[in-house]
């Protein structure tokens, strides 16, 4: 219905078979090819771009690598990944109209974009759980930290492999998508095999993260109104994590929840409920994700756009950070930020290179 609006042409060939066998045999028609192929290249151009530049300036400032900003480095990677080593064969694909790398071209097309993707959804449930636990139990940057960052990536990776290597050995299988033109788990096969991989594929690494993204912000954002009725001058602070958490679920909700929605359906909903056309949106905005990212999760973060700038300004290194104080406790961590600077020509020209958290909110105020 959408690729009908992009093109009053885009419409179903003959040879459509809205039996629900192989998708493959359905194709569309040169103007919905084109549609496709378009939306794919902006995808390819603006995610490569984005990043590309998150993962550069990451590199030239290294007082950013904080263990949250790992994890946001892992997020980058990942998408770049989906950007070098899917979305161009996807994009040759709907330009010919057809596949164009054989069987096994197919099957790594569809283990990479599910592989990178899954990366990425963890990697956002687990930079929730970063920021959760500092605000719980510490307050400073320490080496604990980094290892537990590092052990997060690699956990993050593994889990995505636990996930997407059972189709290379016979739990489900990848195939063809849509009309032939994409790869993916076959979720359009009715097997037992089939429906109970996509059940667990749906359950443990889409709604999990989710959830776990959900508790962890809103634990947060409670920390902030508890120390707003206190008497805190947080509300500032608390309406822009309260902005940041809304892009980030409403981001991962419009890219990846279709897909899961679309994929139950076509398992286990009746034959030929998800016709090969109505498959391609959701592939679709899955994909833009990698666009969506480095402005969501990097671009946002204040220090991160500041860095920027000083770097398309031909700065030659990170300007020095100013330093920092934590205010004791005997019952409870406290988050901090830099303290101000001292003229306003130093905070104009000098970039504050660690995370954005908020000032001074002390735990002990909310059960945990």
């Amino acid at each position: 219905y959408i690729l009908k609006n992009l093109h009053p042409s885009c419409e179903l060939c003959s040879t459509g078979n809205s039996s629900g066998v192989d998708p493959a045999a359905a194709t569309l028609s040169r103007a919905c090819h084109t549609a496709v192929a378009v939306v794919l290249g902006f995808i390819l151009v603006l995610g490569f771009l984005g990043n590309f530049l998150v993962l550069l300036v990451f590199s030239r400032f290294p007082r950013l690598r904080t263990p949250a900003n790992l994890l946001l480095i892992n997020i980058s990677a990942s998408d770049m990944l989906v950007c070098i080593c899917g979305t161009p064969l996807g994009l040759a694909a709907s330009v010919r109209g057809r596949w164009l790398s054989g069987h096994h071209g197919c099957r790594w097309y569809g283990f990479s974009n599910a592989l990178f993707g899954i990366v990425s959804l963890v990697s956002f449930s687990l930079l929730a759980l970063e920021q959760y636990s500092v605000l719980l139990y510490n307050a400073q940057t320490n080496s604990s930290q980094y290892r537990r960052a590092g052990f997060a990536i690699t956990a993050s990776w593994l889990y995505s492999l636990v996930w997407t290597l059972p189709p290379l050995i016979g739990w489900s299988s990848y195939g063809p998508e849509g009309p032939g033109t994409t790869c993916s788990v076959q979720w359009h096969q009715r097997s037992a095999t089939a429906r109970s991989y996509i059940s667990c594929l749906f359950v443990f690494c889409l709604l999990l993260p989710l959830m776990l993204m959900i508790f962890c912000y809103g634990r947060i954002l409670l920390a902030l109104q508890v120390c707003r009725i206190n008497g805190s001058p947080a509300e500032h602070r608390e309406g822009r994590v309260l902005l940041i958490v809304v892009y980030m679920v409403t981001g991962y909700l419009l890219c990846w929840m279709p897909y899961g929605v679309v994929a139950m359906l076509a398992s286990f909903g009746r034959p030929g409920m998800v016709p090969p056309t109505a498959s391609i949106i959701p592939s679709l905005l899955a994909k833009t994700s990698t666009v969506l990212n480095p402005i969501i999760y990097v671009l946002l973060n204040h220090q991160f756009f500041r860095c920027f700038l000083y770097m398309i300004r031909c700065g030659s290194e990170a300007p020095p950070t100013p330093e920092h104080h934590v205010r004791p406790s005997s019952n409870a961590a406290w988050l901090h930020t830099p303290n101000p600077p001292r003229d306003r020509t130093e905070y104009s020209t000098r970039p504050n290179m660690e995370n954005s958290t908020p000032a001074l909110v002390p735990l002990h105020y909310y059960a945990t």
